[in-house]
């Protein structure tokens, strides 16, 4: 429905008609936009789930030996081994932009980089199957980072693509339709307004016609 307060003149409908065209063409970008995130998007879901179900494996491994390894050894000796840890992890966050959306990157240090750094205790008097259990989740911790990554990014992907279906939504059913409509009324009153000047115009030469033969006809007359 067009909007009765708009004002029917031609600078408006200029204006209006300069603004549909940027309306479409920011629609055509919002789509575009939309779909790549929507790709990138599945993508994402796909690489989550394997990393998922790597981590769910990977930590599943490790409970079963950290199981195998309280099976073997006093609650007490695990607490023990776990008191004094040698190894340190510092973790950075960066973002890269991928299509307008801040994605975190999540990278990380340990404090030295011997191997052997990440048990806390000594060989003599645990399990080997603790040890295994350690090294599992050293192991796993790239892939845990990874995974955090991703799942961080299909949320933040998830909320810009609702946002620019908003977006895409609000100019494709009001915004550009409202426009078309404003266009339309004011094009049809500039055309009422034409045809009714041209009505007055016709009206006034044929007044000026009129008078001009009654001028003529007493000029004759008077001439008689």
């Amino acid at each position: 429905m067009a909007n009765t307060t708009v004002n029917p003149t031609r600078m408006e409908l200029t204006r209006l008609k300069n603004k549909l065209i940027t309306a479409r063409r920011g629609h055509k970008l919002l789509k575009d936009k939309r779909d790549e995130l929507m790709r990138q998007f599945l993508e994402l879901v796909r690489e989550n789930k394997e990393l998922r179900e790597r981590v769910e494996a990977g930590i599943s491994q490790s409970n079963k030996n950290f199981a195998l390894a309280r099976s073997a050894m006093s609650e007490e000796a695990v607490r023990v081994a776990f008191m004094s840890p040698k190894q340190e992890v510092q973790l950075s966050i960066d973002t890269k932009n991928v299509m307008s959306v801040d994605i975190p990157v999540f990278s990380y240090e340990t404090r030295t980089s011997d191997a052997n750094d990440i048990y806390s205790y000594g060989f003599a008097f645990t399990s080997s199957d603790l040890d295994d259990a350690v090294k599992s989740l050293s192991d796993l911790l790239p892939e845990m980072l990874k995974l955090a990554e991703s799942e961080k990014a299909c949320q933040l992907m998830a909320a810009e693509i609702e946002k620019t279906r908003r977006r895409v939504n609000a100019l494709e059913h009001v915004l550009i339709p409202q426009m078309e409509q404003n266009i339309k009324f004011i094009t049809m009153k500039l055309d009422e307004n034409e045809r009714s000047s041209q009505i007055r115009l016709m009206k006034v030469k044929d007044m000026m016609l009129e008078e001009a033969h009654h001028y003529k006809e007493k000029e004759a007359a008077a001439n008689a």
